[in-house]
């Protein structure tokens, strides 16, 4: 490979991993063309990107990234990687949660991951990765948290069990 395009994948490599910081690292060794093909597709279903490439490119990428805790995940670049980039930072532990469980017989396997500017390492790690929450998912749980006494006081005061608000409410609807 020339060195113009190693550098030209190096600096695509760079700009992807600044334009979407949660990636995983994931071993495909083993798998063969039909299960390969499949992952891809089931890649591009749920929006991950899948890159296959070489170690030592993905490592300098991760150094001209600049990302924090990036040089924890040099350790596990050995063998055949595959880089999977998500916006969702649990869409790929997911993934290769199913796939692995299914005819992917163990593979993909987790190498490490880093989501939401931490890094995860080693396969026991995906479990974790699963139950990760999005923003979306976040703000969901909260705007729910601070809904339920508001739901709560509603419903104690429309509620016609003959209590003590109920009764106050209907007191102030028959003076207006």
């Amino acid at each position: 490979m020339k060195k113009e395009l190693k550098q030209q994948i190096i600096a695509d490599l760079t700009s992807q991993l600044q334009a979407s910081p949660n990636f995983y690292i994931a071993n495909i060794e083993g798998l063969n063309a039909e299960a390969t093909a499949k992952l891809r597709r089931e890649c591009f279903k749920k929006e991950i990107k899948l890159v296959v490439v070489k170690n030592t490119l993905f490592a300098k990428a991760l150094e001209q990234s600049g990302l924090e805790d990036a040089s924890q995940l040099e350790s596990v670049l050995k063998g055949s990687s595959a880089i999977m980039f998500a916006e969702a930072p649990n869409a790929p532990a997911k993934l290769i949660k199913q796939f692995s469980a299914g005819d992917g017989k163990g593979k993909p396997e987790l190498k490490a991951a880093l989501v939401q500017e931490c890094a995860y390492v080693g396969a026991n790690q995906l479990e974790v990765l699963c139950n990760i929450k999005s923003k979306n998912e976040l703000i969901a749980d909260i705007v729910s948290l601070l809904q339920s006494p508001a739901k709560s006081v509603i419903s104690a005061l429309t509620s016609q069990g003959g209590g003590k608000i109920a009764g106050l409410v209907k007191t102030l609807e028959e003076r207006q």
